[in-house]
């Protein structure tokens, strides 16, 4: 152990054991007071890029403004390893958009609820179809992301035979799997796809006005097609999470906005319906 380190936790310790005194405010050594540091893919369009296009890389914007600092990425792919790459190597300290109740991360309070939905062609007899037991989807090409919770459904309803799959872990920097689902239903080679909501929805509706993006809110049996969606922080960082909590709350109302403007179907809590905002 190098010398300078026994004197240094022992410092620590002490500091930990010392009660604080009235009024003392608790704060988070890790977290920069410089920057909103942001952990983040630089190829996830539409929820971010190193181009800053995406709608997170807007609500990073619109958290850095209220909090009066700067936005600071670092950059790394979502893949295997990039929270231990990013925030739990504390390279950051906050991932913009991460699903409710996820170990690897503390969770705030959830900004946003969306779901799977079902892509179609906006003229085509598949554009009133609003549950994958339908029986219009019966034989049809149906492009789906391999081990997604959509699957399962199609299992159930017998969709799978007829179904186009597409790779769930990739490096959005060379494979874009949601871009070629979208371009091979435009092209007629599928007749539908099922797409998580805030991929599909900016994604379309940027791209593709020829196409049709409806939640997949009547699902009723597992596994469940609607996510909450929060920032992640490290965990133990309890400060900097009620921080964001904070801001969630206050700013709820131009969270939502910013997230409609980019297209992303906004739900209830329970995923039940769409908000009023987002019709």
């Amino acid at each position: 152990m190098p010398a300078w380190v026994k004197p240094f936790c022992a410092a620590v310790f002490a500091a930990l054991l010392m009660p604080a005194g009235p009024g003392a405010a608790q704060t988070s050594d890790l977290v920069s007071h410089n920057a909103l540091r942001v952990c983040a893919d630089p190829a996830n369009f539409p929820m971010a890029d190193d181009k800053e296009q995406g709608y997170e890389n807007k609500l990073a914007e619109f958290i850095a403004a209220k909090l009066e600092i700067p936005v600071a990425y670092t950059w790394y792919p979502m893949a295997t390893g990039f929270i231990r790459n990013t925030l739990r190597a504390n390279k950051c300290d906050v991932v913009m958009g991460y699903a409710q109740g996820h170990e690897l991360v503390l969770n705030t309070n959830h900004y946003f609820t969306s779901a799977y939905t079902l892509v179609v062609p906006a003229d085509g007899p598949l554009s009133t179809v609003d549950t994958l037991s339908d029986p219009a989807l019966k034989g049809v090409k149906i492009g789906i992301i391999a081990g997604s919770p959509p699957a399962t459904h199609m299992a159930r309803n017998g969709l799978l035979g007829d179904a186009k799959a597409y790779n769930l872990v990739v490096d959005r920097r060379y494979e874009s799997p949601v871009i070629d689902m979208l371009d091979d239903l435009a092209a007629g080679t599928t007749g539908a796809a099922v797409i998580w909501g805030p991929l599909a929805g900016p994604l379309v509706k940027k791209d593709y006005p020829g196409l049709t993006v409806t939640p997949l809110t009547k699902e009723t049996l597992p596994p469940r097609l609607f996510f909450r969606i929060t920032m992640g922080v490290r965990q133990g960082e309890k400060v900097w999470q009620r921080k964001l909590n904070s801001l969630i709350r206050r700013n709820q109302a131009e969270i939502n906005e910013i997230l409609s403007e980019a297209g992303v179907p906004l739900l209830d809590d329970m995923g039940t319906q769409l908000l009023e905002a987002a019709k």
